[in-house]
């Protein structure tokens, strides 16, 4: 992340956190955009779906009752205009008549019907967005209170004041709009104790420290191969050197649930996938275990009986 130096930085705190401005620069420095957290105002947004759709139950129950009326009509051009457009039209130009009531409630109509289906899709899009991590949320309280330990007493200065200043207390309603490149326990465990954190500011109430996770992608990457490597050389290690075949069944089982585990632990695999990706691997193991289950190392012969019968037997030395 690339940050503005400056040869004197200004440590007045009065122009340091001047509100709004200073924490739009917070959010943007970080190089990840997990600070990108916003409220979602789901109860506000629900409140205006409801509000068009009350509208749009109004309209349906106008428009319903104005062609009722045509279809009762007696004159029947009035009723021809149910069903020829351009009869609708053309008697929609008499101001007074019951066709103008009628395109003019269906004008409305689009207008309404397009802003709800645009705030539908629009909420149900916000809805899918996940919320921010604790360790995000906690980073980004700490930042807006102003909160800072000095010997034993606590220093505060807030960010903003007025209303807003509460925006992340209820954490339900809050959303993150970076999705976090890797959601595996690794990946996860690693961001919230990653050792190679630098401190960018000259603020001394911001105490967040800031890391690329391009660093922390890479490192999972390199311990997941390390162990896929070391299940696979060292199950076809053991199952060689092992003889019995109560030995042999125990490692395929201790392996295989191993590698479960790791392929949950280490990757953004679905349910579906760990069970299919571990059933690949047990069935790898069984084959190469098949052959030599009975622990006998000495070579097999197939030999006739005078009854026409194959019977395999240990092989004269």
């Amino acid at each position: 992340m690339a940050t503005p130096s400056t040869n004197a930085p200004d440590i007045e705190l009065g122009r340091l956190r001047d509100g709004y401005p200073a924490l739009a620069a917070w959010i943007a420095r970080d190089p990840d955009n997990e600070s990108l957290v916003f409220r979602k105002f789901d109860r506000l947004g629900a409140r205006n779906l409801l509000h068009l759709q009350s509208q749009l139950i109004a309209l349906e129950n106008e428009i319903d009752e104005l062609d009722a009326r045509a279809q009762r009509s007696d004159d029947f051009e009035a009723q021809q205009s149910s069903r020829r457009w351009e009869t609708l039209m053309k008697r929609a130009k008499d101001n007074d008549g019951l066709e103008r009531k009628r395109v003019e409630k269906l004008e409305e109509l689009q207008k309404v019907l397009r802003e709800y289906y645009e705030t539908l899709l629009l909420q149900g899009q916000i809805a899918d967005l996940k919320g921010p991590s604790t360790r995000v949320l906690t980073t980004m309280r700490d930042y807006v209170q102003g909160k800072n330990l000095k010997s034993n007493s606590m220093v505060s200065m807030p960010l903003i004041s007025g209303r807003a200043k509460d925006f992340l207390s209820d954490q339900s309603d809050l959303a993150a709009l970076r999705k976090p490149q890797e959601q595996d326990f690794l990946s996860r465990t690693l961001q919230d104790h990653w050792v190679f954190q630098k401190r960018k500011t000259s603020d001394p109430l911001d105490r967040t420290t800031i890391y690329n996770s391009h660093h922390v992608v890479k490192t999972v990457g390199v311990i997941s191969m390390t162990v896929a490597a070391v299940l696979l050389i060292g199950a076809i290690i053991s199952l060689h050197n092992v003889t019995s075949p109560k030995a042999k069944l125990g490692l395929v089982a201790t392996y295989t649930l191993l590698f479960a585990l790791s392929v949950a632990l280490l990757t953004n695999a679905k349910r579906a996938e760990v069970f299919a990706a571990t059933a690949a691997y047990a069935a790898v193991l069984v084959v190469f275990v098949s052959g030599d289950l009975g622990g006998s190392k000495d070579a097999q012969c197939l030999i006739q009986l005078e009854n026409g019968i194959f019977r395999t037997v240990k092989c004269p030395g």
